[in-house]
């Protein structure tokens, strides 16, 4: 199994989870005389395997991503750390040019003028930068995720 397929399974997995939890709770309850639409307890032993799989299938991830190298990306972990990373910093960067432009505020006439605190033309800048970096380490992600085995639990493809 490639690393893309665990993780589409890890995500269904996690889906499943959230749904049977969901089921749980609304049939843990019901009035007296009446039968709940599902067996609750059923569904505690479903959402177990489910959990179990789950448990194993991060596990799996988590070991293979320490193990892949991307080359001067260094690990599958340090390629999804700087991703991680890069995906806050653009977020603060466009966050604080909008800030700064002004975007999303009302100005009347009789109002005292706003000035920037920040530069916004070189903000912007430097956000594109940073999506650009992050569109090419994300492509390396996706296409290590589609050439490389999913580790066992003994290490092994």
């Amino acid at each position: 199994m490639k690393i893309a397929e665990a993780l589409t399974e890890r995500a269904d997995a996690q889906r499943r989870v959230e749904q049977l939890r969901s089921r749980i709770a609304a049939n843990a309850r019901y009035q007296e005389g009446e039968e709940p639409a599902e067996d609750a307890a059923a569904l505690l032993v479903e959402v177990g395997e489910v959990l179990t799989r789950l448990r194993t299938l991060i596990a799996q991830v988590n070991r293979t991503n320490a193990r892949v190298d991307l080359g001067p990306d260094g690990t599958m972990t340090d390629a999804l750390a700087t991703r991680d990373v890069l995906r806050l910093r653009h977020a603060v960067l466009t966050s604080a040019a909008d800030a700064a432009a002004g975007q999303g505020t009302r100005h009347l006439r009789s109002e005292l003028r706003h000035l920037s605190a920040l530069p916004v033309a070189d903000l912007r800048r430097q956000a594109d930068e940073v999506a650009r970096t992050l569109r090419t380490l994300d492509g390396r992600i996706q296409q290590a995720n589609w050439t490389h085995d999913l580790l066992d639990r003994a290490g092994r493809e």
